[in-house]
């Protein structure tokens, strides 16, 4: 499985079914699911921002950790007409200048899966691979994931 980190409270929206647009500065070919890393860094200026603010945002929400993978969505396309200034229907979670990477079929996991993030798209580990499709909705979660491996 391919992964992507985001910092909160982005990767806490995107879970949430909330934002359907990522903002990268990176183009991709690639198309199908991802998991959504939360990166260990915030982006405390978002906290500002209207979009958050109608989300609801909520700290105390599983999803809204740090530093693991907190859900799954489909890469179903990739906008590349506001790089140039140009417009874009990709609605109010776009940003200007960036190539949006539009998202479907949020899936947030039961628990999230610590691991360490990496720039750009990146492939998971095959445990934390494994882990992160026993939590995802529809699974058997069992017992939380410990960095030893799944509970048994």
């Amino acid at each position: 499985m391919r992964a992507v980190t985001v910092r909160q409270p982005w990767a806490w929206a995107i879970a949430r079914g909330r934002q359907e647009i990522l903002n990268c500065g990176l183009a991709t070919g690639f198309r199908g699911e991802i998991a959504i890393h939360a990166s260990l860094r915030v982006d405390l200026e978002a906290f500002d921002l209207a979009v958050i603010r109608s989300a609801n945002w909520d700290p105390g929400d599983p999803e809204a950790a740090i530093g693991g993978i907190v859900a799954a969505v489909s890469l179903v396309g990739v906008c590349d007409a506001a790089l140039g200034g140009g417009p874009c229907d990709c609605g109010d979670w776009a940003r200007p200048g960036s190539f949006h990477w539009r998202l479907a079929q949020p899936r947030p996991l039961a628990w999230p899966v610590l691991t360490i993030g990496q720039p750009g798209l990146w492939d998971l580990a095959p445990r934390v691979a494994a882990d992160v499709a026993r939590l995802l909705p529809g699974q058997q979660a069992g017992h939380p994931v410990s960095r030893r491996g799944p509970a048994r």
